[in-house]
């Protein structure tokens, strides 16, 4: 069986989504690479209860009110996409994980190199549009 994750979408009153730039340490995953905030779905939790357990772990941010976007399968894990509008100050908001914060249009996502497959799901969330 899979493994699930939850992340998030966090979307700006100027159609930016909300990106933080994984730490640079050789023995993570995905060094110092861009990522939608999330975590990994804990035995016996949901996608719902993870998504609002990992940004309050994370970055101090309730999300209990976000809803579920998209659900994704990847060859690797079944993913479920939040979504949440928010308009804050990147450099204000508080970050456990990571190097830093930072919000991007849809055109400078298309030249990031992302994290887990991420670039199918914001290519997806910005054509939608």
């Amino acid at each position: 069986m899979k493994r699930s994750g939850a992340s998030i979408i966090f979307l700006n009153s100027r159609n930016e989504v909300l990106l933080f730039l994984r730490d640079d340490k050789p023995y993570i995953p995905c060094p110092n690479m861009w990522d939608l905030p999330g975590g990994h779905v804990e035995c016996e939790e949901t996608p719902e209860a993870c998504i609002v357990r990992e940004m309050l772990e994370e970055i101090e941010t309730d999300v209990s009110f976000c809803r579920l976007h998209a659900v994704y399968d990847f060859p690797d894990r079944i993913e479920y996409i939040f979504l949440l509008e928010m308009d804050a100050d990147a450099a204000a908001i508080t970050l456990h994980e990571g190097q830093c914060l930072r919000w991007f249009r849809s055109d400078e996502i298309r030249n990031l190199n992302l994290a887990y497959g991420f670039e199918r799901v914001l290519s997806d969330f910005f054509n939608e549009g």
